[in-house]
């Protein structure tokens, strides 16, 4: 099964959210464990660039019960209450970094924060609402700060780091437990890299923003009026007018689907839901016309269609997904987010786009019996 992301998107930006964390998929291993109560989180700072005592750490979610809660620096998890505002009108939910924390179990994010800590706010009495890094009005803006995404339960441990919303921070989790996992980390100058990578672009040069501090999702541009609503549109159609005479063969994990193209509909057998023609805003938020709900069925088409179309595959290629990495962000017109993610990655894993997990190229891992997290703040 497809493991697939809820996503704060844009709500965070007007209305208190909060993350879900990520889907849980079953451990493909060769024995079962119980996973521990707790879990030992550690956070290191490699960024070269701040001090330990420049840094912050918050680690928000929801309870086992689905209550929105935040850690305390003693590892005890707390309901939010609109108490916690303080007289700014803003939560300090901080932890100071280098803390080791015995992690309850929750669903969630941790942010990392540099310079200034990351204001939250309790809204409606017992509501979070997150920083929305990627809006200019927002106050966490000009704090420079980046999470990664996790859920923890009974079924172990499964997290990732996230380029989904915006890249700001570069960072690579460790999780040791039945194997010790990594995945994150980015090469050698990765950070530049991308930042000059999309600051030459005349089109996703404009999602740098704040002199470098941080590059925003094409998504978030298109909200910010910095980014073309039509960029993927052209394609699109490209795809649809390929379909109408085509056979495209999906093949999830439990079955083979054959869908063809039928006015603005793309129509797949066995039960699968229509497709409608996309816009450039449901491709790059993976929504919309390609929502995919968690039903094994239209879900998993969904998502292996709107990642053939964020890596620009479903042209070239009538079987999908496509699975090999050279071919993909070869069309005319590519996602350089998402690309410039995964050429400076070190294992080519990264979460440039929400079903980027599509064929395992998302940097996730899981563990079913989890020991110890460790988040390191890479170098700049």
């Amino acid at each position: 099964m497809i493991s697939r992301r809820t996503f704060l998107g844009g709500a965070a930006a007007v209305a208190a959210a909060v993350p879900v964390g990520i889907a849980v998929t079953s451990w493909t291993g060769d024995a079962k464990a119980a996973a521990p109560a707790g879990l030992r989180l550690s956070a290191v700072n490699k960024t070269g660039v701040h001090a330990d005592n420049e840094l912050t750490m918050y680690i928000v979610g929801t309870d086992p019960a689905g209550n929105q809660a935040f850690v305390r620096a003693d590892g005890s998890l707390q309901a939010v209450s609109a108490s916690l505002n303080g007289a700014n009108g803003f939560a300090d939910l901080s932890i100071p970094f280098g803390t080791t924390i015995t992690l309850p179990k929750m669903s969630g994010r941790v942010y990392f924060a540099a310079g200034a800590k990351l204001p939250f706010k309790v809204v409606n009495g017992t509501a979070l609402q997150f920083p929305a890094g990627w809006v200019s009005s927002d106050p966490s803006f000009n704090v420079l700060h980046d999470w990664i995404e996790f859920t923890f339960n009974d079924a172990g441990m499964f997290c990732n780091t996230t380029m989904v919303d915006m890249f700001s921070m570069p960072m690579a989790i460790q999780l040791s437990g039945k194997a010790v996992q990594t995945t994150g980390t980015l090469t050698a100058g990765g950070r530049a890299a991308i930042l000059k990578t999309l600051s030459a672009d005349p089109v996703f040069g404009k999602l740098v923003v704040d002199n470098g501090q941080r590059v925003m999702a094409p998504g978030h541009g298109i909200e910010a009026g910095l980014f073309p609503a039509d960029f993927f549109d052209a394609f699109v159609d490209q795809v649809w007018r390929k379909y109408a005479s085509t056979d495209l063969v999906v093949k999830t994990d439990t079955n083979t689907f054959t869908g063809r193209v039928s006015g603005d509909v793309l129509q797949f057998d066995k039960g699968v839901a229509p497709i409608k023609r996309p816009t450039t805003r449901d491709v790059l938020f993976c929504d919309g016309a390609l929502a995919a709900p968690n039903d094994g069925v239209t879900g998993p088409v969904a998502a292996i269609v709107a990642a053939g179309l964020n890596r620009g595959t479903l042209l070239a290629n009538a079987n999908q997904p496509a699975t090999d990495p050279k071919s993909f962000y070869a069309n005319a017109k590519p996602h350089l987010y998402a690309k410039a993610m995964h050429d400076n990655s070190v294992d080519g894993h990264a979460y440039g786009f929400a079903f980027d997990d599509v064929a395992n190229f998302a940097a996730f891992i899981q563990d079913p019996a989890p020991s110890a997290m460790t988040v390191t703040l890479t170098p700049f």
